[in-house]
């Protein structure tokens, strides 16, 4: 790694790293049908159905990865942004219901919609970008004020604080024990549910590339000489910083956050064509432009408050267990499954209406 880093520069090298894991994540994602919203639609529903099987194979693959890279040694977090520094338990809260109500209105979250996107879906391309824009918005522009008001109610100081690991007293080896058995009893319940094996293994990997993501950025940061932040796959950030690089900028500037977007649009549309899923789609009448407009809206809002997106706090954050992000995490299947009812209980209103006419 130091050899790379003298010829190519952190820059050049964090960049490669992103695009690599970008691409596995984006094909896995895309192959997988990896999805949080579809996810906690079935949750609101009382049904253990295939896209919560998907969904747990890669979360607890995530977690099972991380935390048995910091039990052997090759991975220290503690240095991480979601555990080392202040973090806000109302932003969290606040910023995760408002991003899972915002990912039901879009019909998806941030990395759904960048992976849709590379399919040639051109709903979820508008509403990424509307979340890319309103995220910039709550981080530096017009929205910044109510973000930071909103993230102040509730803080807790980084450190020993934000790691929910240092509350419950277990060892990274015990925790990837349990995360492995989780991995098992997700992969039988995927089979059950009758996903195609290679779609599984799609899921697999998207869980996996989390913990590649963390391990390829933790080893920049002990190669260079300059102050490399640790990290992995997170989307609104990530996104914000190359839309306004590409508008500000005459060269985006190299970097882990840089490479992972094309890498992951990359990838995904490699999967989509290999496997003649790529088609145009555009809004129709029963997709109104204006409710995924809302959701772009509430979810660019919701993840800059709650420090991350579904990807970015939930699993990223969550595969660290930084307190923060799980509890992001938990108010984002709350928000959605609220929003997925409500919902349900409008259309249902609406049809009754229509029949009594």
């Amino acid at each position: 790694m130091e050899q790379l880093i003298d010829i190519y520069g952190e820059g050049a090298v964090l960049f490669g790293i992103a695009i690599t894991v970008g691409m596995v994540f984006g094909a896995a994602a895309q192959h997988s049908r990896f999805c949080l919203r579809a996810a906690t639609v079935e949750f609101s529903q009382r049904t253990f159905g295939p896209s919560i099987a998907i969904w747990f194979v890669a979360f607890s693959a995530a977690v099972a990865s991380v935390q048995f890279l910091v039990a052997q040694g090759y991975l220290d977090v503690s240095q991480a942004r979601q555990i080392a520094t202040t973090g806000s338990l109302s932003g969290a809260v606040i910023g995760g219901l408002l991003f899972g109500a915002g990912m039901i209105l879009a019909r998806g979250c941030a990395s759904r919609l960048l992976v849709l996107s590379a399919t040639g879906n051109l709903r979820a391309i508008v509403t990424g970008l509307v979340l890319t824009l309103t995220a910039q918005a709550s981080l530096r522009g017009v929205f910044a004020p109510a973000r930071e008001t909103l993230s102040a109610i509730w803080t807790i100081p980084g450190g020993a604080s934000r790691d929910l690991l240092s509350y419950v007293h277990l060892s990274p080896q015990t925790v990837f024990h349990v995360a492995a058995f989780t991995v098992a009893v997700s992969l039988w319940f995927a089979w059950r549910r009758q996903h195609r094996i290679s779609r599984i293994i799609a899921a697999l990997l998207v869980g996996l590339s989390i913990g590649l993501g963390w391990l390829g950025t933790y080893l920049v940061a002990q190669a260079s000489f300059e102050v490399v932040p640790i990290s992995s796959i997170t989307f609104t950030g990530p996104s914000a910083d190359t839309l306004m690089g590409l508008v500000n900028e005459r060269r985006l500037p190299l970097g882990f956050g840089s490479g992972l977007v094309p890498g992951v649009f990359l990838g995904a549309f490699i999967m989509a064509v290999l496997t003649k899923e790529a088609r145009i789609q555009r809004f129709e009448p029963d997709t109104p432009m204006e409710r995924y407009l809302v959701g772009g809206t509430l979810m660019g809002f919701g993840s800059m408050l709650a420090g991350g997106c579904a990807v970015g706090a939930g699993m990223s954050g969550g595969s660290i267990f930084a307190l923060t992000a799980w509890l992001a995490l938990f108010s984002m299947w709350i928000g959605a499954a609220a929003m997925q009812m409500t919902l349900a209980v409008a259309v249902s209103s609406k049809d009754a209406a229509k029949t009594a006419i």
